[in-house]
């Protein structure tokens, strides 16, 4: 039986209402540690928005009820402390946030302490904290490795992670090396077939990514994305996927890089939409009142970087942009989460990718073996596609305005790599594809036109299509440098108008069966 999304909002504000797989979860841990050594090691996966801190808030309340010993919860971000810290409040757990301005004189008179990581190592490692008695250790987004480092402080403690992917921040460093079990909670699409999450409509927009570097950690460079995503033509393109799917909506855009998102905004800004800027060098006040802002906004547009992927939640935002790429499949989940909160007006919400991250994950909520992934990590990691071959399989979609103008034509598209393929087989040289190109697009001008000159008109309105079989082209010959992928994009121009312009009647007569009407007839 599904609940009502009024029930859940109005359950949600109790704080201490379980839902059924929530409690199931908990009897699945509790009978794991149970069965377990004492240093037990325990990894529970669940979607962001399942409920992972009212979860282990519980387990909290029940283990210090049954147990003589303390707990500890670890997070990496001051914002995740506090949280944590007012849900265990209302669970009845009186705790103490250790903060790198604490007075622990007082930590015998607590049973449960949360705790930020460098803050907790700092404390330990100055004596300042003891942790003797404490038999329960929780990290909340357990895929960040800066915890493991701890864990020699708790040889003797059951150690619970949480997290929404299995799957470790640094490759080098799997999870499967600190942890004994996984266990997986309820699917996304669950959670949304019950209403506790909205779903995801994705519009996916090709980008050419093979100019991005990798970096050490194993993600895209700031710098190299930075490059890429603050060109106007890609601005251009953020911009028109707003205007076809988001605008009017509450908008949350992330990207990889301060510069960018700068950028962002001052082109938001210039077009007269409600944008702001935040990252992480806003002060604690400023990033108050932008968030205060932002909440109140209907329309608003936040444009940020990395800051709001954890500890932040909006239930109003109605439309993500990810206005970058990533090979983290974490990062892609915790981003395209941030939209996936219910109301009562708000079942559904809109996720632009502008970084093939689509393509390169599948779809938000996909039934991903979570298992396999936490057994076998680099399988995971070694089948995903790389930017080249991802984009192999792109094709170019002629938007629905573009189309109209073009819709004498039952097919626009030509297959570039197709006709490479056909080429090679019959011993042809590589040039006879883009003349082949040139023909079919000057074919569908003479189709939708009633003389030359509309012909030529049409023509010029190809730009992307053009630029798009130049690039697969190049791809295919293997020579794509910046001088000579610009030389061909003009000399087919080129090529196109003065084709339209030799073979305009001849093409017509073929279409139509007869030779252009001349004005007085």
């Amino acid at each position: 039986m599904k609940l009502k999304t009024e029930d859940i909002l109005d359950e949600t504000k109790e704080g201490k209402d379980l839902y059924t797989y929530q409690k199931g979860a908990i009897d699945r841990i509790f009978e794991a540690f149970e069965e377990g050594k004492e240093n037990y090691h325990l990894l529970y996966q669940l979607p962001t928005g399942g409920g992972k801190t009212v979860i282990f808030s519980e387990i909290v309340r029940q283990y210090l009820k049954n147990h003589k010993k303390k707990v500890l919860i670890m997070t990496h971000r001051i914002e995740l402390c506090k949280q944590t810290s007012n849900m265990l409040t209302e669970f009845g757990v009186n705790n103490k946030v250790v903060n790198s301005t604490a007075n622990l004189d007082d930590q015998d008179e607590y049973g449960c302490f949360v705790a930020m990581v460098e803050t907790l190592n700092n404390r330990l490692q100055d004596d300042k904290m003891d942790i003797s008695d404490v038999g329960l250790v929780i990290i909340d987004e357990a895929h960040y490795n800066s915890f493991t480092k701890l864990f020699k402080y708790f040889e003797n403690a059951f150690i619970l992670g949480v997290t929404a992917t299995p799957l470790s921040s640094n490759i080098k460093l799997p999870m499967n090396d600190n942890y004994n079990e996984l266990i997986v909670g309820e699917t996304i699409e669950a959670l949304i077939e019950n209403e506790f999450l909205s779903r995801a409509n994705t519009y996916s927009y090709n980008v050419g990514l093979t100019s991005l570097e990798v970096g050490a950690n194993g993600d895209y460079t700031v710098k190299s994305s930075e490059d890429l995503y603050t060109q106007s033509d890609m601005l251009s393109k953020l911009m028109q996927a707003y205007e076809e799917r988001s605008k009017g909506k509450k908008t949350l855009i992330f990207n990889n890089g301060i510069n960018t998102s700068l950028h962002v905004y001052d082109a938001f800004n210039y077009a007269g939409y409600p944008v702001m800027h935040l990252d992480n060098t806003a002060t604690k006040k400023q990033r108050k009142a932008i968030l205060k802002w932002f909440h109140e906004t209907p329309d608003a547009i936040l444009t940020s970087v990395s800051i709001l992927t954890t500890g932040f939640d909006e239930p109003s935002v109605k439309s993500i942009i990810l206005n970058r790429a990533t090979k983290s499949l974490t990062l892609y989940y915790q981003m395209i989460g941030r939209g996936s909160r219910v109301l009562k007006n708000k079942t559904t919400f809109d996720v632009i990718d502008l970084g093939n991250n689509f393509h390169r994950f599948g779809p938000w909520g996909a039934d991903l073996d979570w298992q396999r992934i936490f057994r076998s990590p680099n399988y995971y990691l070694d089948n995903i596609m790389d930017d080249e071959e991802l984009e192999s399989y792109f094709f170019y979609e002629m938007p629905d305005e573009l189309r109209e103008k073009f819709k004498n034509s039952e097919e626009v598209g030509f297959d570039i790599k197709g006709a490479y393929t056909d080429s090679v087989r019959q011993g042809e040289t590589s040039k006879v594809i883009l003349e082949r190109s040139i023909a079919q697009h000057a074919y569908i001008c003479t189709e939708n036109s009633d003389d030359m000159f509309d012909a030529l008109g049409l023509a010029k309105e190809l730009g992307e299509d053009i630029d798009f079989r130049i690039l697969r082209y190049s791809k295919c010959i293997s020579k794509s440098t910046h001088n000579f992928v610009t030389w061909l994009e003009n000399d087919y121009r080129l090529k196109l108008r003065s084709y339209i312009r030799t073979n305009f009647d001849e093409v017509y007569e073929q279409i139509h069966g007869h030779p252009p009407l001349e004005e007085d007839e």
